[in-house]
């Protein structure tokens, strides 16, 4: 009998075609939708689309609802996060909890061989790899999932361009439509600014000083949590003639603190929580700082659950609460969360 996999199908082009690839391929298929979070309308349309793919390809689609547990692992810590005063990454949690946690527990519970996703990137048995497209490279917001469950992980496009994914959606009679859907947003609750959804929760619009680096005040801002490390707009500096830009956050006191460009040169970073799929504890690599920014090399001394990462080459705008991933090539060694 033909292996049994799981599909998390989000009603898009890249988990319906995922679907389609593994079902072409001998696989016995079923797919599942993941009930997230409780944004107005989204699950509505979102669904809908799933259940129109999983009916053109005749499979069968199960709901789960896990909105307690997004709120729970997700949602509430993005929150704490910027009360913190640092920049979250909810993709990398989710990723963890919910669509690797949650939704590998529920292949197992229906005895699925394999669970198998529309994500961009690649594995090997042991490590996960970047993609093939490297203008969608999901490996990043990947880095954190549990190290044991990747042999039983398929990703049906790590080895294909999202041109191509579209084309072959637009070829597929009953699913033309997937080919022309926008792409979805990066975080998904988020549909318009990540403020709006804080000011459901805790007051973010309180007017606070900005200081220079020698703790004087310089100007107003309109409240810590609308900044992140790096930010150049949104605040006044009396008399300045340069661009300054966030170097630090105090949230204790609603202060922000701002320098020149050349201030945000980071050499050294500390990273707590690890989560490696390599064994050795100090090596050379390259170290991507945030999902956009490029690669850059760097030297990792790991101690227990922590590791000191020097930089070879100065990167600006670190922010505590991102997450930073080690390469190899195009290996992903692990990574962890910058403190």
């Amino acid at each position: 009998m033909s292996s049994k996999v799981l599909v998390g199908m989000s009603g898009g082009v890249d988990s319906t075609i995922s679907a389609k690839l593994l079902k072409d391929d001998g696989y016995r298929v079923e797919g599942v939708y993941m009930k997230l979070h409780n944004s107005p309308g989204y699950h509505e349309i979102h669904l809908k689309r799933a259940q129109k793919a999983a009916a053109q390809l005749h499979i069968k689609l199960h709901v789960l609802d896990l909105q307690k547990r997004f709120d729970d692992n997700v949602f509430f810590p993005f929150i704490e996060t910027y009360k913190e005063g640092r920049t979250p990454n909810p993709c990398a949690l989710c990723n963890r909890n919910l669509k690797f946690g949650a939704m590998m527990e529920f292949a197992d519970s229906i005895g699925a061989d394999f669970l198998a996703t529309g994500h961009y990137l690649r594995h090997d048995g042991t490590y996960l790899m970047q993609a093939e497209d490297d203008s969608k490279d999901q490996s990043y917001f990947l880095f954190y999932i549990d190290k044991a469950i990747v042999p039983r992980l398929i990703f049906p496009l790590g080895e294909r361009k999202k041109s191509d994914i579209k084309a072959l959606a637009a070829s597929i009679e009953g699913l033309e439509s997937f080919a022309s859907q926008a792409e979805s947003s990066e975080i998904c609750f988020v549909e318009t600014t990540y403020t709006d959804i804080l000011k459901e929760h805790v007051t973010v619009d309180e007017v606070g000083d900005v200081l220079d680096t020698k703790g004087n005040i310089v100007g107003t801002h309109k409240g810590y949590m609308h900044y992140t490390i790096g930010k150049r707009k949104g605040f006044t500096v009396h008399g300045a003639h340069d661009p300054h830009y966030v170097l630090k956050i105090l949230p204790q006191t609603n202060q922000i603190v701002v320098g020149k460009r050349e201030e945000l040169d980071t050499r050294n970073v500390t990273l707590a929580h690890l989560n490696m799929f390599d064994a050795r504890t100090d090596f050379e690599a390259t170290v991507k700082l945030r999902y956009r920014s490029r690669s850059v090399p760097c030297s990792v001394k790991i101690d227990g659950d922590h590791a000191r990462v020097e930089l070879k080459e100065p990167v600006y705008g670190v922010a505590s609460g991102q997450a930073a991933v080690f390469y190899e090539g195009n290996k992903v060694l692990g990574g962890g969360w910058i403190i």
